[in-house]
């Protein structure tokens, strides 16, 4: 089972990803994270990792070496949804050179790459990597894939969502995160995925969940479960350290519940 995590900048998306490998660890499953937001580096130290793992855009010899496989399948005629890079039919994270791979507590996260410097040219190499590592990759009956996407909604253009099984939306208390949400379902749909629904995230009261509901209800996006607003999550994030939130962690199970059924 493959899922994207997907929302707009700030919603939390990469919390939303941390307390949902553990609740999917909770229910038996093997879990491996894909880290596909090239700008957000934080779900690393989130996850309890001390340090990142190498990119898979290392192991295909870098960006430029990316880009350059880019402008020869453009050269060809090729549209980039469609293009290669992999030389393999089948990815394996079990095959994944040491490095490129690490694991902690039954959870395994694997990073697409960042981007370290200005002028470094567009994140286009990035989102292509993905795409097709999410389309190879050869997963057990038991296993599950979580990949945090990119904020907004450029990566639908490059046809990521296609190769996954679910599509699961972060909404925040904002009118633009309703927006992204609705915007987010339509372009979900448009490539033949599933978009399974909303999770509501740093919700703070009762009257706020329930006029996210109702705008949510006016869109047509279904909502999975709610995550309140956790002073202990705040706390974790300004000193940069393992999310541990056991009330989070219950609300995430009943989310995770569903999506399971």
């Amino acid at each position: 089972m493959k899922v994207c995590i997907c929302g707009k900048g700030g919603s939390g998306k990469s919390t939303i990803i941390k307390l949902m490998a553990d609740a999917f660890r909770g229910y038996g499953k093997e879990v491996t994270v894909l880290d596909s937001d090239e700008s957000n580096t934080s779900l690393y130290w989130m996850l309890g990792f001390e340090r990142p793992p190498q990119p898979l855009m290392d192991s295909l010899g870098g960006k430029k070496s990316v880009q350059a496989k880019m402008i020869e399948r453009f050269s060809r005629g090729e549209n980039e949804p469609e293009m290669s890079i992999w030389q393999q039919d089948l990815i394996s994270p079990d095959l994944l050179r040491p490095g490129f791979i690490v694991e902690k507590g039954g959870i395994r996260l694997i990073q697409t790459g960042k981007i370290h410097q200005a002028l470094e040219g567009c994140a286009c190499p990035m989102g292509v990597v993905t795409r097709e590592f999410l389309k190879k990759i050869e997963l057990s009956p038991n296993e599950v894939v979580l990949v945090d996407m990119d904020a907004g909604i450029e990566h639908f253009g490059r046809g990521i969502e296609a190769s996954v099984d679910a599509v699961v939306c972060v909404v925040e208390p904002s009118f633009e995160s309703i927006n992204m949400a609705s915007k987010i379902k339509e372009l979900t749909q448009s490539v033949g995925a599933s978009f399974r629904g909303a999770i509501l995230n740093k919700v703070a009261s009762s009257e706020h969940e329930a006029v996210l509901s109702e705008k949510l209800n006016d869109v047509g996006v279904p909502i999975l479960g709610t995550i309140h607003y956790h002073g202990e999550i705040v706390a974790a994030c300004l000193e940069g350290g393992v999310l541990d939130v056991p009330r989070a962690s219950t609300e995430m199970e009943g989310i995770v519940k569903t999506l399971l059924s």
